[in-house]
């Protein structure tokens, strides 16, 4: 059965309440320069009894969100280029997209018929078009089930923001909402430089950079999924099934047991190159993962952190757990190092202009770490209900990708999201590794 219709009611701009100061600008972290080709896709959903009008709701958010984006003056910007051809954000307040519609049902009815295509219907978003001054970075929609429910769907270039700061800002949204400020403003400002003398006394990490260089001189020569048939599976691990997985992949290895994202990252590693038919190891794969710890920076910094680094996965076969764990553990560990995470910053500051097609995402298996995104923490009004967040990295190119982020069912649950091709999805679902873990698929599977 299909899953209700969605009704667009209207498109609007949305501005903030307060002028912006005139002649304000904002420079895009580096990360987020080589990550232009890309935006990602969250979608909130709330379940609330049905009382009141349909759009009662939208119309209380929509004043909230113009208070809010008083302090979000480069979400409500337009791109420029400076003198150096780079993108900033000019902060003239010409506000942020906002969709407004209707979905018949209820938001539980919603969750449990829907897909891939349907849910990309709550999300808004559209490609820069010819005229980048006039084009929104931002976009909201606003969804009301008329059986009671609320989807929140919020779009945006990688250029500008990753799925934390999605997170800081629909948090901003539900405090003004609820309380009538902001508990923790954003915080906008560039990295900032190392000590001198550590400039002229450390020595050189070069892996993150290799990484980079790599892919800008060498264009991906990996299949693109992006015009083929692709499926988004969402999978839910119970605390219980991650430490099965954690213990599986730490073997017998004493008092090294890999993390939650570490342990799952092998298991899908593991599992997708068999369902892709690699009959020479595992497939190419590289983690994505948050830099905001490892740069020190605060937990509020609004703007694209995220790092890529390539796992290596020499030698490595599909009859185990531990090793795969041990690659991710080992990669993970140099993402984790400032001087080679500022290293990184420092030379794409440099060297930017190499990336002629901005998307770094675009070659191997991505699994991304979004245990930091905290998804679960906006509370709108009281009776509204945070139920899930899927979250999307478009486009979906390369040998496709996986998501882990937390789930609310527990310290170490994690929901993971992955989107593969059609014919791919079906055999990972049936692969004997993954269902020993038995996870909850709650949505891609049905038809498979």
């Amino acid at each position: 059965m299909a899953p209700p219709a969605i009704k667009t009611v209207c498109k609007r701009t949305v501005v903030s309440t307060k002028p912006v100061q005139p002649g304000k600008f904002y420079e895009p972290p580096a990360l987020g320069r080589v990550m232009e080709g890309s935006h990602f896709r969250m979608v909130y959903y709330y379940s609330a009894p049905k009382d009141g009008e349909v759009g009662e709701r939208t119309k209380r958010l929509r004043e909230s969100i113009s208070e809010m984006l008083s302090s979000y003056p480069v979400v409500t910007g337009r791109l420029v280029k400076n003198d150096e051809g780079r993108w900033r954000v000019k902060c003239n307040d010409a506000g942020v997209r906002l969709v407004e519609a209707t979905a018949e049902g209820g938001v539980e009815e919603w969750l449990r018929r829907r897909g891939r295509a349907e849910e990309m219907k709550l999300v808004h978003w559209e490609d820069m078009f010819h005229k980048p001054y006039f084009w929104s970075t931002f976009y909201v929609q606003l969804t009301e089930f008329e059986e009671g429910g609320l989807a929140i769907g919020l779009s945006c270039t990688h250029l500008l923001a990753d799925p934390i700061s999605a997170t800081i800002f629909i948090k901003a949204w539900a405090d003004v909402t609820h309380g009538g400020k902001i508990l923790s403003p954003p915080l906008f400002h560039p990295l900032q430089p190392r000590i001198a003398a550590n400039t002229t006394t450390h020595k050189a990490h070069s892996d993150l950079i290799n990484h980079y260089k790599s892919y800008a001189q060498n264009k991906p020569a990996a299949p693109s999924i992006a015009a083929t048939r692709h499926e988004t599976l969402t999978l839910g691990f119970t605390d219980e099934m991650v430490h099965s997985c954690m213990a599986m992949a730490a073997g017998a290895r004493a008092g090294e047991n890999p993390t939650p994202f570490e342990a799952l990252a092998a298991l899908f590693w593991v599992c997708i190159s068999k369902a892709k038919g690699e009959a020479n190891g595992l497939i190419p794969m590289s983690i994505c993962m948050d830099m905001r710890k490892t740069l020190h920076l605060e937990k509020g910094f609004f703007g694209n952190c995220m790092a890529y680094s390539k796992v290596n996965g020499a030698g490595l076969d599909e009859k185990g757990l531990e090793k795969p764990a041990m690659a991710v553990r080992e990669e993970v560990k140099k993402m984790g190092n400032k001087e080679e995470a500022m290293d990184l910053v420092e030379w794409l500051e440099l060297g930017i202009a190499d990336y002629d097609d901005h998307q770094m995402n675009g070659c191997d298996l991505i699994c991304a770490d979004f245990e930091d995104v905290e998804p679960y923490s906006a509370v709108f009004e009281e009776g509204l209900n945070q139920v899930h967040v899927s979250c999307y990295t478009e486009p979906v190119t390369g040998l496709g990708q996986v998501l882990i982020l937390p789930s609310p069912q527990g310290k170490f649950s994690r929901v993971a999201m992955v989107t593969l091709a059609e014919d791919e999805a079906a055999k990972l679902c049936e692969d004997e590794l993954l269902l020993h873990f038995n996870p909850t698929v709650s949505m891609g599977a049905s038809k498979y």
